[in-house]
């Protein structure tokens, strides 16, 4: 009895515990018990406010990127986000430096070309052809088929033999197919959707994904901070002989252009990644990714209400079809 007082004693704080059943012979017969318990490391409303606060500024990127795009050129406006990201990463790195964010990450100049070439290929190659076709497509268009990015994930991973493709998820894949069909035969009143933007917003979620699955085995060595850190200031390098040769392009352009260059460099690249990375470390990731089902939604609201947006009668029914199939492949597959 003492043995098994000191075992359980010494389990208390595991998800399951102990149970010694006595048997008439004497012998202990011992078989798990699930037990709820309280978790000290439990989400706090407050996470959940800072998740809410994600999906308004992701939303929100969509509407401010319309903004700028209107009176800006598009090389202006990519050069401008590099750079003032790249400003603002630079303090976000000093601290990082200071605090537990990158201990564990020991930084090797082996990496340095894998870490420059999949960041740039997340930054650079995902935002130019994001940017590229939001100025050829409607919101509502754009917000559904990012919501894509899970489902191309997986694929990619299945296609490296990471990840198995059960029957269900192939459900769920055709049910997202059906969705972005359905989507195409669906022309808003406004006009602004187009299959060649259509086209090139998939393509960026295409590079998205790949610099996902490139990318996790490169974060997990260097750390995922010093991994954007680093692509941020070469993109920003990069960008400023652009910027500078365009900038005399938006000098009649008006304040609400420059806050949608502002917005997208400061509050959905940095302020969104790194409560993107807090919620991570407090919420599984099954609960952030609700972000992607309600981001379609969230954004295409917002277009309707501030740039009087009006998408076609085909786009709740695509949207429910896209959205249902990423939660099938997502948490049922």
């Amino acid at each position: 009895r003492r043995a098994v007082f000191i075992t359980v004693t010494a389990l208390r704080c595991r998800p399951s515990l102990l149970r010694a059943d006595h048997r008439f012979c004497g012998r202990l017969r011992f078989s798990k018990v699930s037990v709820r318990m309280r978790n000290p490391d439990a989400p706090q409303p407050t996470i959940y406010a800072w998740l809410a606060l994600l999906l308004l500024l992701w939303s929100a990127n969509f509407i401010f990127a319309k903004f700028a795009l209107r009176e800006l050129p598009l090389p202006l406006v990519l050069g401008l986000r590099y750079v003032f990201s790249a400003a603002c990463m630079l303090p976000v790195v000093a601290l990082g430096r200071r605090g537990s964010t990158w201990q564990g990450h020991p930084w090797k100049w082996s990496d340095a070309p894998a870490v420059l070439g999949v960041g740039l290929l997340g930054l650079v190659g995902n935002q130019v052809l994001f940017l590229i076709g939001l100025s050829m497509t409607s919101i509502a268009h754009a917000g559904v088929i990012s919501a894509l990015s899970p489902v191309l994930v997986l694929l990619g991973s299945a296609a490296l033999g990471h990840e198995r493709i059960t029957r269900l998820r192939i459900a769920g894949l055709l049910i997202a197919a059906c969705g972005v069909v359905v989507l195409q035969f669906s022309r808003g009143s406004t006009g602004e959707a187009t299959r060649a933007g259509d086209g090139v917003m998939l393509l960026s979620v295409l590079v998205f994904a790949a610099f996902n699955l490139l990318g996790k085995p490169i974060a997990e060595r260097v750390g995922s901070l010093r991994m954007n850190a680093t692509a941020y200031a070469a993109a920003g390098l990069l960008a400023l002989p652009v910027t500078w040769w365009n900038l005399g392009r938006g000098a009649h352009a008006s304040l609400l252009a420059w806050t949608g260059v502002v917005y997208m460099a400061v509050c959905s690249s940095v302020i969104g990644y790194l409560i993107y990375a807090h919620a991570l470390r407090h919420l599984p990731a099954s609960r952030v990714s609700v972000v992607v089902y309600l981001q379609p939604l969230l954004a295409s609201l917002l277009a309707v209400l501030m740039l009087g947006e009006r998408p076609g009668a085909g786009f709740l029914p695509a949207a429910a079809l896209v959205l249902a199939g990423v939660y099938v492949v997502e948490r049922l597959g």
